[in-house]
């Protein structure tokens, strides 16, 4: 873990279920753990409720009358339409049109934002427009994010968060948990209902052994980020820089990809310029060098990242993640194909080092949950 220069202060919670602590975005996280399986995590989260310690993502502040300022300019949502109390889930794009980070915006007053990103240049984008503007940038890397998610989340956080069931998708709350004070926010990384508990970390630990303890008979559990790679891919939420270039490159072509190429140009608030690399953003639509796009394989058999697809005996794209569903009994996977093949019904190839070669069909994202029905539930 020589890139490590953040801790979790759940680190030896996590030891104790046998994680090796391997790094993401600076932090030592549980991506594995020696007991249970994540297939049994996967079933939790999609039919009950599973805990997971993402405080790897990188919590932001921006306080001042320009705040809202800057976050226009870096980010491609029109902030003006984000109240407080709400939030927006946006990317940034570098001068030449392409995708480098992406976030979920938090507005928490009228000139006081929380933005929170993962591995990619956020920070450091914002913060290159804070210059000579009447605001103040500030990482809180204190802050830790608990992320319980499943159908019965809701149920467990109604014993202990009055109006929790009145909170809709991307909205947040200040409010206090077990009594301390926390954020919560209606938002997640899995497809589910589930919430995002925003806590000190000097309270992280008793809030994590708490909802394990008391949501054990509710059949919640801890779970592993290999779990969240699952739920994932079926739900088409993309994983910077797993899906992109950056991990996947062009020969003979610099990292970055197009958000028309990755389906997320709907991050773009309608009619919006003035963000770094709107007028290539705008410019490169309809010059798509692949898209981002859905497999479905035969068989059980999981092709690993990075496995080549193949049409006519010809490499055509890669897989970037796949995974087996034991509740739907399908396998699954987000790959980069061409852009004629981004469609239902094109007979492909993955050649997998384990499993040799897999018939696979391109298949449109999400998988599951289509109408997104689920993490948007009301009541």
């Amino acid at each position: 873990m020589t890139n490590s220069w953040r801790f979790s202060a759940l680190g030896d919670r996590h030891r104790a279920l046998g994680s090796d602590m391997e790094d993401w975005s600076g932090m030592g996280t549980a991506w594995s753990y020696k007991v249970g399986d994540a297939d049994a995590e996967y079933m939790a989260i999609r039919t009950k409720a599973g805990l997971m310690d993402v405080s790897g993502l990188k919590k932001v502040y921006l306080n001042g009358p320009a705040a809202s300022h800057v976050i226009e300019r870096a980010t491609t949502r029109n902030v003006e339409k984000i109240m407080p109390g709400r939030s927006s889930y946006a990317t940034m794009l570098s001068d030449g049109g392409k995708f480098v980070d992406d976030c979920v915006i938090y507005r928490t007053g009228p000139n006081n934002f929380m933005v929170v990103h993962g591995t990619g240049n956020g920070h450091e984008q914002l913060a290159m427009y804070t210059t000579g503007r009447d605001v103040d940038i500030r990482f809180d890397d204190n802050l830790h994010d608990l992320s319980l998610q499943g159908p019965l989340a809701v149920d467990y956080l109604q014993k202990h968060v009055p109006g929790i069931r009145d909170l809709n998708y991307f909205s947040h709350m200040q409010t206090s948990l077990f009594g301390k004070p926390v954020m919560i926010s209606r938002t997640g990384y899995t497809g589910e209902r589930g919430y995002e508990i925003f806590v000190r970390g000097q309270d992280a630990g008793m809030v994590w052994d708490r909802i394990l303890e008391e949501g054990a008979d509710m059949g919640i559990m801890p779970c592993r980020f290999t779990t969240l790679d699952m739920l994932r891919v079926e739900s088409y939420l993309l994983f910077y820089p797993f899906d992109t270039s950056e991990n996947n490159p062009f020969d003979n072509e610099p990292g970055g990809d197009t958000l028309w190429e990755l389906g997320l140009d709907f991050t773009v608030s309608p009619g919006k310029i003035g963000f770094r690399g709107a007028e290539e953003h705008y410019r490169l639509k309809g010059k798509e060098r692949f898209k981002i796009w859905g497999l479905k394989l035969e068989g059980n058999n999981v092709p690993g990242n990075g496995a080549p697809v193949f049409k006519d005996g010809k490499k055509v794209g890669v897989v970037t993640q796949a995974m087996h569903s034991p509740l739907n009994n399908w396998t699954v996977a987000i790959a980069r194909l061409p852009v004629e093949y981004a469609n239902n019904d094109t007979k492909l190839v993955v050649n997998c080092e384990t499993h040799g070669e897999i018939a696979a069909t391109s298949h449109s994202m999400p998988f599951y949950d289509v109408e997104k029905k689920r993490r948007t539930v009301k009541g």
